[in-house]
């Protein structure tokens, strides 16, 4: 089943609250359906530096709550919430007011974690993958529960929750959306989320050639394979998001193109058919993505703030179709 095109934009830092209020307004006049933060800690300094991951300025859950009150009509979402750095049952009625304060507009993204020296930059044990995935599994499992109906009562390795309701009732059932590049989170997120947010596989901890090389477009097929091995006949029901992380929309980037195949070790073709990517005009956009719809079931891209803007006309040509 074909699902309509929807589109995001994702910010990590501002100036000032008007510069934050300004970003998400603009989006949503732009006819973005989503706006989204990341979840990440660390200011500048050598620990940053080893990631090589963007500084972000702002906590998640009070920007989100900003976006929220300063806007009308775009949801609001984090791609994704590192649930290790939480308690779940604060993260569950942190997400649900801010659903609920919204008028259900609430995009609720959640991850295992991946970011190694953030995790030892602040003291907090990286446990192994398989570790971390069972664990989001029992955070949602929680979260579930906590916006249900009756007691939160839940019993597992992580949460042990009795004898109260979850409070405040969401005014949707906001969507959970759940993100990562390996087989297991990728079945747990068929199985799981309403949103299967394909990413790199970010096994090495740090951003890096090996997370992009193993989201190509042939490894991208395995990954949809996975979620429809863990999804079962809930498959067409569920919504296939990608962060377009390298977007340039313009008349002639072939000069773009090229250095971005050089860096990654692809032929510009593959790096032109990467799902991660986007180079060209709006009408070659367009028809890329609709390519990429029809062989993936992607019908949900993210883009960074600074394409936002040469981005909104693929945006008006295909929102909602």
């Amino acid at each position: 089943m074909t699902k309509p095109f929807r589109f995001g934009v994702q910010s990590f830092n501002a100036e000032s609250g008007a510069d934050w209020a300004a970003k998400v307004q603009r989006a949503e006049a732009l006819g973005f359906s989503a706006f989204h933060l990341a979840d990440h800690i660390l200011g500048p300094g050598p620990a940053l530096e080893k990631t090589n991951h963007p500084v972000q300025g702002l906590a998640a859950i009070p920007a989100m709550a900003y976006a929220a009150a300063v806007t009308e009509t775009i949801h609001i979402g984090c791609r994704v919430f590192c649930i290790d750095y939480y308690n779940p049952v604060v993260l569950a009625k942190s997400a649900m007011t801010i659903d609920m304060l919204s008028g259900g507009r609430l995009e609720l993204g959640l991850g295992a974690g991946w970011l190694r020296e953030e995790y030892a930059a602040i003291g907090l044990e990286f446990d192994e993958p398989g570790t971390r995935i069972d664990r989001l599994a029992d955070v949602v499992e929680g979260l579930k529960a906590f916006r249900g109906a009756g007691h939160a009562n839940v019993s597992n390795t992580t949460i042990k929750w009795r004898d109260f309701e979850g409070l405040p009732k969401p005014v949707s059932k906001p969507p959970i959306m759940i993100g990562g590049g390996s087989p297991r989170i990728l079945k747990l997120a068929g199985r799981e989320a309403d949103i299967v947010s394909l990413n790199f596989n970010n096994r090495a901890g740090v951003i890096g050639p090996d997370g992009v090389q193993s989201s190509s477009e042939e490894e991208t097929q395995k990954k949809i394979g996975w979620v429809r091995e863990g999804a079962g006949e809930r498959f067409d029901e569920l919504e296939i998001e990608i962060g377009a992380y390298f977007t340039f929309v313009m008349d002639d980037a072939s000069a773009m193109l090229a250095n971005f195949a050089g860096m990654f070790g692809y032929s510009e073709e593959d790096m032109a058919r990467h799902p991660h990517a986007l180079f060209g005009s709006v009408a070659a956009v367009v028809d890329e993505l609709e390519r990429r719809r029809e062989l993936h079931g992607i019908s949900y891209v993210t883009v960074g703030e600074d394409a936002m803007e040469a981005f909104a006309p693929v945006v008006e040509q295909l929102a909602g179709k």
